[in-house]
């Protein structure tokens, strides 16, 4: 299948990617580069809230390309995450053919207007440029990595009834886990690997100041050096970077050019989710 890629150079990757907003580091750029030049799947891995899905989705508005996304989640089969047939519209066919040959019929209820293709199959069916995001993969089940490795090994999908069907254009693949759990070995050998953590506060500021261009520096600043002292602390669920921008906004949206302690009790509430979370920030905080 022809494999096209859509980036000259790594610094090409990286002044697009900013382009769109995303900030990347030289090892994010890097990597993007490569995984696009091979052809490759690029498994990114990192705590939740670090742009692992920002980093796809700016991928595809960088090369014009529709973002096709499979969200994994506890239970998600081969129906969901593939295709499945139109149980429904099939049955009012069989109705409706009452009396008529069983090949004939067969053949009609398991053509293309009966076949409701789900993500793996939609962007393996594209022609046009794709990005094919697997977010979250770490929450889905071994059975569908192994599916996830039939598709990604050849980008071929096998439907009994109608035959293998084939990529005409490789999608460029994003892989995202959390870590939750260890991912096999064989999926791992597919991919190109990228790990994500929280960024430097240089450039948490540098991501909320292109993000929230009003913002005052001195706000930007003092937001970002407290949710940093609040990922120090042991929380049940520490504050992402999309939260880092929220709470700069909510304060721009409150009146608000400097984060007191006051402000930070009132608002905390936006980068903290958990009630055990709250008091222990506002205590190590000294906040409260």
């Amino acid at each position: 299948m022809p494999h096209s890629p859509q980036f000259a150079s790594v610094e090409d990757v990286a002044t697009r990617l900013r382009a769109t907003g995303y900030l990347p580091d030289d090892a994010t750029a890097t990597t993007v580069f490569l995984a696009d030049r091979l052809g490759k799947p690029l498994l990114v891995e990192g705590p939740a809230g670090v742009g692992k899905t920002e980093l796809a989705k700016a991928v595809a508005e960088a090369t014009g390309a529709e973002l096709v996304r499979l969200q994994c989640y506890e239970g998600i089969d081969e129906a969901r995450a593939l295709y499945e047939w139109n149980y429904r519209k099939q049955l009012l066919r069989l109705q409706a053919g009452a009396g008529e040959e069983w090949e004939s019929v067969h053949g009609d209820i398991f053509g293309e207007e009966f076949l409701l293709a789900r993500p793996l199959l939609r962007a393996i069916r594209r022609t046009d440029p794709t990005v094919l995001l697997v977010d979250e993969t770490d929450k889905a089940d071994v059975e569908v990595e192994g599916l996830l490795l039939e598709v990604l090994g050849d980008f071929q999908v096998t439907i009994p009834e109608l035959g293998t069907i084939t990529a005409e254009r490789r999608p460029f693949v994003v892989l995202t886990s959390n870590a939750t759990r260890e991912l096999s070995e064989a999926l791992k050998r597919r991919c190109l690997f990228l790990h994500l953590d929280y960024p430097s506060a240089a450039r948490e500021l540098e991501i909320v100041l292109s993000r929230v261009p009003e913002a005052p520096q001195q706000l930007a600043d003092q937001v970002v050096r407290t949710v940093r002292a609040l990922r120090g602390l042991e929380l049940k669920k520490s504050p992402s970077i999309a939260e880092t921008l929220d709470w700069v906004r909510t304060l721009l949206a409150l009146g608000v050019d400097t984060l007191d302690e006051e402000t930070a009790v009132r608002t905390l509430g936006v980068v903290v989710k958990y009630a055990g979370d709250a008091e222990k920030a506002a205590g190590s905080l000294g906040l409260n």
